[in-house]
């Protein structure tokens, strides 16, 4: 079966490649920490998204859509670069950069989801469901890390992301179940309303 929604194939191969950047990303995040179970929380969100790699590529083989050979080449790069900065920026920036790109990632799962439903298609919602609340989780771990940080405010007016904003409208503990949860993330810049014309 193939899908007639390019927004939504191409936000499939763009997750797809993304995770594994993210992956890349935390081997050398949790390289550079020194406490055994800062390395081991941050190992597990790197397994966390291998699983999510692994999670997307089965949706996408599902409906024929093929792996990007440009993202998975561009976004190789950008995670081995970052893996590697880990060791030389310190411990504050690993974190804060992790967490805001957590908080985006949330609703890149929940966009998808309704994206399927405009297709009349709701098999995947729970496993999109469990990856974007995963993805929700560890924006959580990642902003408690640098919670009492003085660079926190400073960073959180540049780039937009820290204690009073987020990326997704996702509150951890009030979640929606998932028959509901088709109300998160609907102003998203993804949004299937809005796909067309993304800003």
């Amino acid at each position: 079966m193939k899908l007639d929604h390019p927004p939504l194939a191409e936000l499939l191969q763009r997750a797809y490649s993304a995770e594994k950047a993210a992956a890349f990303a935390y081997i050398g995040h949790a390289g550079s920490l020194k406490k055994q179970e800062d390395k081991a929380a941050v190992k597990q969100i790197e397994d966390d998204e291998w699983g999510h790699r692994k999670n997307v590529l089965v949706i996408m083989q599902k409906y024929d859509i093929p792996i990007s050979k440009y993202y998975e080449v561009k976004f190789h790069i950008i995670g081995r670069i970052i893996s590697a900065s880990c060791y030389v920026i310190g411990w504050f920036m690993p974190y804060f950069f992790a967490g805001r790109l957590e908080s985006g990632n949330v609703c890149e799962y929940f966009v998808m989801m309704h994206y399927f439903h405009s297709l009349g298609i709701r098999e995947h919602d729970e496993v999109l469901y469990e990856m974007g609340m995963k993805e929700k989780d560890h924006e959580i771990y990642f902003l408690n890390q640098i919670r009492t940080s003085k660079l926190l405010p400073i960073f959180e007016k540049i780039f937009s992301w820290g204690d009073k904003f987020s990326f997704n409208d996702v509150d951890i503990e009030n979640k929606y179940s998932v028959e509901k949860s088709n109300e998160y993330c609907k102003s998203y810049k993804g949004h299937a309303d809005k796909h067309l014309d993304p800003k």
